[in-house]
């Protein structure tokens, strides 16, 4: 297989540019593998899909105000910081150095420093690969109490606005907790406390785990021999707990492709914390998941090829062809698909 076999066509209307005005109002198009066949249903109706034996596996990473905005120190020019994650891969308060993106990079040199109001500023203290730099926070306040003022919520560029307020609810799950993405786990913004109490009435346990979602799991595969791709590492946890009911359930149903990522990397890699760079792709095994709810992802890319693999790749293509021409609402404030 090659990776323009996973190219598909979309007209720009159908981003969602907005979410749905109610959080369980999405559309829902499930996917039966065994029959191969499609059902247009409402996400609201998900829990008629589970039952006793059933594990519902939520990522509850908390979205960070990332974005930030601000101007070179002493002299005009605006620039746009975009963190990534604290160096050292914790999410503590005290976190000063970060890996980030920021613009225009080729202007701001190592040693620039770059302010953003209220006395809370950076100094650019390394390069890397990709555009990357490292920077560092100065002062004695919390960088993340700073973040909650002045920062903004990374919305993806193809979201063609700014962020408006009503985004630091809506882009973000009703049962995030720990911080540290710097995008949502989309398939999980659907979710709302009545669906969730729902689908514990319906049998379903819940087994919570984390995935900071970094900026690795959107990067453009560059070469067609797709299966040499390498993904950035992005950190995970999971607790015993949680994994006592993975292992227990009879299905594994994964919110998700940062939930599937989670369970198959703590199968694999055999150790509940740590980092992952797994990238699943047709022809890869998975060893827990047993049903994924997600919602449409871009052509040519490492979430379409993880889709694929899990529902086939003939059928997960045909799927996007039917959502297309059904006109559901695609990306990250869009509809999703339920493939069992």
């Amino acid at each position: 297989m090659k990776l323009s076999d996973f190219d598909y066509v979309l007209p720009e209307e159908l981003i969602a540019q907005e979410p749905a005005s109610e959080r369980d109002g999405a559309r829902m198009l499930v996917v039966e593998r065994a029959t191969g066949t499609f059902t247009n249903r409402m996400f609201r109706e998900l829990p008629e899909y589970l039952g006793p034996g059933d594990c519902l596996v939520l990522n509850d990473s908390r979205v960070l105000p990332s974005r930030l905005y601000g101007h070179r120190a002493g002299r005009e020019g605006a620039v746009e910081v975009m963190l990534i994650e604290p160096i050292g891969g914790s999410a503590t308060a005290d976190a000063r150095e970060w890996r980030a993106l920021v613009r225009p990079g080729k202007k701001l040199p190592v040693g620039e420093r770059v302010e953003f109001g209220e006395g809370f500023g950076c100094e650019i203290t390394g390069r890397g690969e990709r555009g990357e730099r490292t920077v560092r926070f100065d002062g004695a306040g919390s960088v993340y109490e700073a973040l909650d003022r002045l920062g903004h919520m990374p919305l993806p560029p193809y979201i063609r606005r700014g962020d408006q307020a009503g985004d630091r609810e809506r882009y973000q799950t009703v049962y995030a907790r720990e911080r540290g993405s710097v995008a949502a786990p989309t398939a999980g913004l659907h979710f709302t406390g009545e669906v969730l109490e729902r689908c514990a009435a319906a049998g379903a346990k819940t087994a919570r785990v984390t995935l900071h979602v970094g900026l690795g799991t959107f990067q453009p595969i560059e070469r067609e021999d797709f299966e040499n791709h390498a993904l950035h590492f992005e950190r995970y946890s999971v607790s015993e707990e949680a994994w006592r009911e993975i292992v227990g359930a009879r299905r594994v149903v994964a919110a998700g492709t940062t939930s599937v990522r989670t369970v198959e990397s703590a199968a694999r890699l055999g150790k509940l914390a740590g980092s992952t760079n797994l990238f699943l792709y047709p022809g890869c095994e998975f060893r827990r998941v047993g049903a994924m709810l997600t919602n449409f992802h871009l052509p040519r890319t490492s979430l379409l090829l993880l889709v694929s693999a899990f529902a086939g790749t003939e059928l997960a293509m045909a799927a996007y062809r039917h959502a297309v021409a059904q006109k559901y609402r695609f990306f990250s404030y869009g509809d999703c698909m339920l493939i069992v």
